[in-house]
């Protein structure tokens, strides 16, 4: 093997290394997020009045997780991959919402892999 040969396989390691924790640096985790449900516009929704985001896997929570009294939470997100979800039924509700977790300025969103409600209402103020 050539030194050239070397330093090539040597620099194409390093570059390979780097990538990879690039890759990683970007990774988009899955989150849960309890909040109040809203339509801002006709179908655009948003969690409002949002628990900070808490990893989570991508299925619903099973019952015993749910919280008995509904948590308020200072965050909004834009939920986004909700066509396979009745969002329109749990609108005004808090609902857990279980996504992947978008981070972006000046509105994060989460997209979502399941929706379950908490309760009927909104913690006082949420609803907009």
């Amino acid at each position: 093997m050539t030194a050239l040969s070397y330093a090539a396989m040597l620099l194409l390691a390093v570059l390979a290394t780097l990538a990879l924790q690039d890759a990683a640096s970007k990774k988009v985790d899955i989150v849960s997020v309890t909040g109040c449900l809203r339509e801002a516009t006709p179908n655009t929704w948003m969690l409002t009045a949002a628990t900070d985001p808490v990893p989570s896997s991508a299925n619903a929570p099973p019952a015993r997780e749910l919280p008995s009294t509904p948590p308020a939470g200072k965050n909004e997100f834009r939920l986004i991959g909700v066509s396979e979800f009745n969002l329109p039924a749990h609108k005004g509700h808090t609902v857990i919402v279980k996504g992947l977790h978008i981070k972006a300025t000046p509105i994060s969103r989460l997209n979502v892999t399941s929706v379950t409600m908490v309760s009927a209402l909104c913690v006082a103020g949420a609803e907009k």
